[in-house]
């Protein structure tokens, strides 16, 4: 896979550096983004509303398998990262392996931590990093009914339910 916009582990901090330079306004937000729907794109578009570049941390395929169990995810991690590379609000991917993004937190230092407000913030891995390095922690209100959890019952029930 060539995409620019995925960038590695290491190389992260000297491009946030870059765009620090540039006074550029650092976001970080983290997911599984695994079926990519319109709840994640409006989310995504809202957390880049708070600065001037949003760097995803987007789990690996086996921090998913962590977090939601064997049979996910759905779509592997170099496609997840080409369907996200194709939306304009988001400057760079990052995978981490680990259900925890705190060590990528920390490398990247972000002004604004974003998670869905379906969060506390007590509970956000790095909001207190985040906040005792001078920055803020937004939550975002979900805009649609919609999950990959609901995607998948959905197209189960299509196939395999009621006739």
């Amino acid at each position: 896979m060539n995409n620019t916009k995925v960038v590695s582990f290491d190389n992260i901090k000297k491009i946030i550096e870059k765009e620090r330079k540039k006074d550029k306004r650092i976001v970080f937000t983290n997911g599984c983004f695994d079926i990519l729907h319109a709840g994640h794109v409006s989310y995504l578009i809202r957390a880049r509303s708070f600065g001037d570049f949003l760097v995803l941390g987007l789990d690996s395929d086996r921090a998913i398998k962590e977090i939601k169990g064997s049979k996910r995810p759905i779509i592997e991690q170099n496609q997840r990262a080409i369907v996200l590379s194709a939306l304009a609000c988001i400057n760079c991917i990052v995978f981490f392996d680990k259900n925890d993004p705190e060590n990528l937190i920390r490398q990247v230092l972000p002004d604004v931590l974003v998670k869905g407000a379906d969060w506390e913030e007590d509970k956000i891995i790095g909001a207190e990093f985040v906040k005792k390095n001078g920055g803020i922690v937004k939550r975002i209100e979900f805009e649609y009914d919609i999950s990959t959890t609901k995607i998948i019952k959905r197209i189960g029930n299509l196939f395999y339910g009621q006739k």
